[in-house]
């Protein structure tokens, strides 16, 4: 097919290849630029926004800086050479008969000379801007009036394109949104929509567009009422495609065979329960019985476990862990990071005192073995560790992604407990579940508040649980910023330090960066577009500063990610026993560490990190009985979307109420797995926060319809359109979760 010309199509679907449709240079530029390939991937390749032009202006009135549609008659003409580089430019006059004048400039188009002949009418679309005094439009978008054309008829072209809706696609250096928009146009010419894969009934009741009108609308709107018509129909397909799947998965679940692990009346469960020196929170005591109801039934339960930084989630595991111990299975708690590993070690060896020490000479012989597994385990530790594991003598078995490895083998793997899940990737979850002979028990566990909408879209095949409450006893965290255009408050701040210590106190000062050399760690990027700045501060930089100047005196310590694991053990060893007052940290203290005598935190360079993030490590103070300060030092400026974020978090400890803050600062991130999986998103219109009530609205009918047809076997287009929208493998993604 050449590029003059392609051969006439009858008529196409979604399936139709582009290169039938289009020339030949743009299908192929569309497939190597955009993965675009058939005509259903360019019809679903929505535009990202849409200009208005607008109602076209009077000249008289031409503001600089005006976006404007000015219906006008080209009066004179010149083509002349450009001074600073090669080419030409045309240059036209244009008036609407006042006396008012425009120019119009076209750089390097003397063929637009053919048309924009002297005497034809147009209207000419595009932002004022002054030049030596004179009012122009660069390079303006124009629609010439038909020479011949009635007055009727000039009127209604004049009313199409000055109110039209020009879509702006997502486009490539080499496929620009133009072309794009001109190739959805060649395509809608001979495009036939599909069959509507939604059923009547729930067209009908939730009021929605056919999808043939939605696809032409979105693309080439005849209103702005229109053009929401057709979003709300497209969006509803995407929300109810996710949420059909979830409920199917769930439901598959619920009948997938799995090995019971009831409570046991008089096991070590119910010895640890009576151990406690507190009572549990009214939180913990419901969210444990809905578990333990869970871990009863004959098939896998698979549950996430939401609470606030220091809400007692870690109880709530190791209960349910002793539960699956009692009836004769083991548990794995997988943590991101060997410091959390150890420390869960070490906090369930304290929990569980004689009972984690059967066997032992001070141990319980009615209990069970605690056992850690991380990747700097020497030799002969291993092998012991693993022949624990293998034997099921360690009932309960934490670790690192070590857990993950060849060789570490369990005898009846029974629930798997995954803290801060967003730290796994999809596969390493899996790997330790596949570990199991028969499917186990699952129960995901996030200090990061997640959004209702959220969850319900990323986790919607999971029961969800979430504890609120804060142990008794816990104190309230207070937090401030510290402004660039308040120096004295630093100064204040390495005081309040001191003055905590002097009180038997320890502080955590937080930093973005190891030092030069390193790479940085986990550190989340602003989401605005700041200019150029200094590097973040570093842990190597920052600590000698302190220790030579305001903190001078006190015992001092860094800790971060590429420290030696015994020497990171060691620090971390001496901060929780008190012989250490300051600890300048990376991220690495992000979850998980638990020293309730600290109660400062100062986090340089706070801009730097995202908004639950800085709640998560806010998180580390606090934890005893004195109240907890989190100081957020920055160089950010009122009114810059930095700062902003900043004084939301200082301004509230409601963790969802800050997620739902970054959420709509940031990208909301591709739900279904696409930057795992290398593939396009598939919400391409969905906001999961905007679009709260609709997402709520398909999961209710997605409830309803696979009640009824769990399979979809009456609605065979429906079932199809789904596996377009969730292939198989962003299907797997969300049922792993």
């Amino acid at each position: 097919m050449s590029d003059e010309a392609v051969e006439a199509v009858k008529e196409s679907t979604t399936d139709t290849p582009l290169t039938e449709l289009l020339k030949k240079h743009e299908a192929k530029a569309l497939a190597t630029h955009l993965d675009l390939h058939t005509a259903g991937d360019l019809i679903y390749h929505f535009p990202r926004r849409y200009d208005e032009r607008g109602e076209h202006t009077d000249m008289h009135g031409l503001q600089v800086g005006e976006q404007v549609t000015v219906l006008a008659q080209v009066q004179s003409m010149t083509v002349k050479p450009m001074r600073q580089r090669r080419g030409n430019m045309l240059e036209i006059t244009i008036g609407d008969g006042s006396g008012a004048t425009l120019t119009c400039t076209f750089f390097n188009q003397a063929w637009r000379e053919r048309e924009l002949r002297r005497g034809r009418w147009g209207l000419f679309a595009g932002k004022v801007t002054d030049f030596r005094g004179k009012r122009q439009l660069n390079s303006p978008a124009y629609q010439l009036l038909s020479a011949d054309a009635t007055q009727d008829e000039a009127a209604e072209e004049i009313e199409e394109f000055a109110g039209a809706l020009i879509p702006v696609y997502p486009a490539a250096q080499a496929m620009p949104t133009w072309t794009i928009a001109r190739c959805v146009r060649t395509v809608l010419e001979t495009f036939q929509p599909p069959k509507d894969p939604l059923p009547s009934a729930v067209r009908a009741n939730r009021d929605l567009a056919g999808i043939g009108y939605a696809l032409r609308e979105i693309h080439r709107p005849s209103s702005r009422g229109a053009l929401e018509t057709a979003k709300k129909r497209l969006k509803w397909d995407e929300a109810f495609a996710v949420q059909l799947t979830l409920v199917q998965r769930r439901a598959r679940a619920a009948a997938s065979p799995g090995r019971s692990r009831p409570r046991s009346e008089g096991g070590i469960l119910a010895k640890f329960d009576a151990s406690l020196p507190y009572e549990l929170t009214e939180g913990q005591a419901q969210v444990g019985e809905e578990i333990a109801a869970d871990l009863a039934k004959p098939h896998p339960m698979h549950r996430l476990l939401q609470g606030e930084v220091g809400s007692g989630k870690t109880l709530v595991s190791v209960r349910a862990m002793l539960q699956v111990v009692d009836a004769g299975g083991q548990a794995a708690l997988l943590a991101p990071t060997e410091v959390l590993a150890t420390q869960h070690y070490r906090g369930i060896g304290a929990q569980l005192g004689a009972l984690g020490r059967a066997g032992e000479i001070d141990g319980d012989p009615a209990g069970t073995q605690l056992t850690l597994i991380t990747g700097s385990l020497g030799a002969a530790a291993r092998r012991a560790a693993l022949a624990k594991v293998a034997d099921g003598t360690a009932g309960i078995v934490v670790g690192t992604h070590a857990l993950l490895y060849e060789g570490v083998d369990f005898r009846d793997l029974g629930l798997v407990v995954v803290d801060e899940q967003h730290r796994f990737g999809v596969e390493q979850r899996d790997a330790l579940r596949a570990k199991a002979a028969t499917p186990p028990h699952v129960l995901v566990m996030t200090a990061t508040p997640i959004p209702r909408t959220v969850a319900m879209t990323v986790y919607g095949d999971l029961e969800t649980s979430v504890l609120s409450q804060l142990p008794r006893g816990r104190s309230p965290i207070a937090s401030h910023v510290v402004p660039p255009e308040k120096p004295a408050f630093l100064d204040r701040a390495w005081r309040r330090v001191r003055e905590e210590v002097q009180k038997g106190h320890q502080a955590y000062v937080v930093c973005p960066r190891i030092g030069e050399g390193a790479a940085d760690e986990d550190v989340e990027p602003p989401s605005d577009n700041e200019p150029a700045r200094r590097p973040p501060l570093a842990v190597t930089e920052v600590a000698p500063i302190l220790e030579e100047g305001p903190l001078h005196g006190l015992r001092i310590a860094m800790l971060h990610g590429k420290l030696p694991a015994d020497e990171k053990d060691a620090i971390m060893r001496r901060f929780a026993a008190g012989d250490l007052d300051v600890l300048v940290a990376t991220t690495v203290i992000e979850v998980g560490v638990d020293v309730p005598n600290s109660t400062v935190m100062i986090i340089m360079d706070a801009d730097r990190f995202g908004v639950s993030q800085l709640h998560q490590l806010r998180g580390r103070v606090g934890r005893g009985s004195a109240p907890g300060i989190c100081l957020l030092v920055t160089e950010s400026v009122e009114g810059t979307p930095a700062r902003e974020r900043l004084d939301a978090v200082a301004s509230t400890t409601d963790g969802f109420k800050l997620s739902e803050i970054d959420l709509e600062q940031r990208r909301e991130g591709d739900v279904l797995g696409a930057s795992q999986s290398g593939k396009h998103s598939h919400l391409r219109l969905l906001s999961l926060l905007r679009d709260a009530k609709l997402i709520t609205e398909a999961r209710a009918e997605a409830d309803e319809l696979v009640g009824d047809d769990p399979s979809l076997k009456k609605y065979p287009e429906l079932a199809a359109s789904v596996a377009a929208l969730v292939d198989e493998e962003r299907a797997e993604y969300l049922e792993k979760g």
